[in-house]
């Protein structure tokens, strides 16, 4: 008798330890207010009884990732998500949000419900690297919400290189494409998070009255080498890099004055239609292909060719007439 009596002790000793490992690992944090429901009651049950009965349990410690096993109704309220614009002044200046990532599903998940509201659209770039599992996490997730979707196109990204750029860029066909009236496209990595709100950012885009946010200067001592001379990128099975070549690039296209800025921009509509088709953004293009990361010089030396406010204004002009 004492001995059974010690074996229970120790089991429900070990259940109660379970269950708070169980609950600090899936509700801290902001989900620190949300009670058990009967798939987490189901689920402590059953391991309690894998311990009793001698296996090791697996707690799943990705409570955003409790999709694989529920709708997407119940993925969406156990998440918090906003599922209705907040208010009219969001509704009427919807958002476009380009997300490239590669890896580290938590990470992109937390982000993208960061970020997301009803009426912006969100165009998100897998790394063609990435692994099979990490696609597949992130189609089923999108899959759930009628204004996110894969690109039409994926890079093998290659940090540095054209590729990034690209990714950007496909992105950006994509959701010149659709009919959704969006006012500003918004790109991010996975690993970025908004400090400000949606109503925030939209107060603070609609400041710029159509112009783009494309910090940037003249080319710093140290970055001149990126644009003088021809880069090359490396694909490998174990690493891709960028590989720096003598050989020197011609001057840059339609005497245009190279800039260089940061990499992540907010970009009006009608500036993403001149970076898809002028001959201008298309031969920059090109010759940007063998350059050191040339995302951080495309947009913004777009964005200074001399004039480009008034050419934007006025095909905006024309396009509402």
């Amino acid at each position: 008798m004492p001995s059974l009596m010690r074996y229970l002790f120790i089991v429900s000793v070990s259940c109660v330890i379970i269950f708070i490992v169980f609950y600090v690992f899936n509700f801290g944090g902001e989900q620190g207010f949300q009670r058990l429901n009967n798939s987490d009651t189901l689920m402590l049950s059953q391991v309690c009884i894998s311990f009793t009965s001698g296996k090791t349990p697996f707690l799943w410690r990705n409570k955003l990732m409790i999709y694989e096993t529920s709708s997407c109704k119940e993925y969406l309220a156990q998440s918090h998500y906003i599922t209705a614009p907040l208010s009219k002044e969001e509704a009427e200046f919807p958002l476009a949000y380009i997300m490239v990532i590669h890896h580290n599903f938590d990470t992109f998940a937390r982000l993208f419900r960061a970020i997301y509201m009803p009426q912006n659209i969100y165009c998100v770039h897998v790394d063609e690297k990435a692994t099979v599992e990490f696609k597949d996490a992130v189609e089923q997730l999108l899959s759930c919400f009628p204004n996110a979707f894969l690109a039409s196109k994926m890079e093998p990204v290659v940090y540095g290189g054209i590729s990034r750029l690209q990714a950007d860029l496909h992105c950006i066909k994509d959701l010149a494409a659709l009919e959704v009236p969006w006012k500003y496209a918004i790109n991010t990595c996975g690993q970025d998070f908004p400090l400000k709100t949606n109503r925030e950012i939209v107060q603070y885009l609609k400041g710029f009255k159509g112009k783009n946010i494309t910090p940037g200067v003249l080319p710093p001592a140290h970055a001149i080498g990126r644009t003088k001379y021809v880069h090359r990128e490396h694909l490998g099975k174990e690493l891709s890099y960028m590989i720096r070549t003598p050989a020197l690039k011609p001057p840059p296209p339609h005497n245009l004055t190279i800039y260089f800025g940061s990499a992540y921009v907010a970009l009006s509509r009608e500036f993403t239609n001149f970076v898809l088709h002028d001959p201008r953004a298309l031969d920059l293009l090109q010759w940007s292909k063998d350059t050191f990361s040339p995302d951080e010089h495309f947009w913004v030396t777009l964005n200074r060719i001399p004039g480009m406010w008034d050419f934007l204004f006025h095909v905006k002009a024309t396009c509402h007439t």
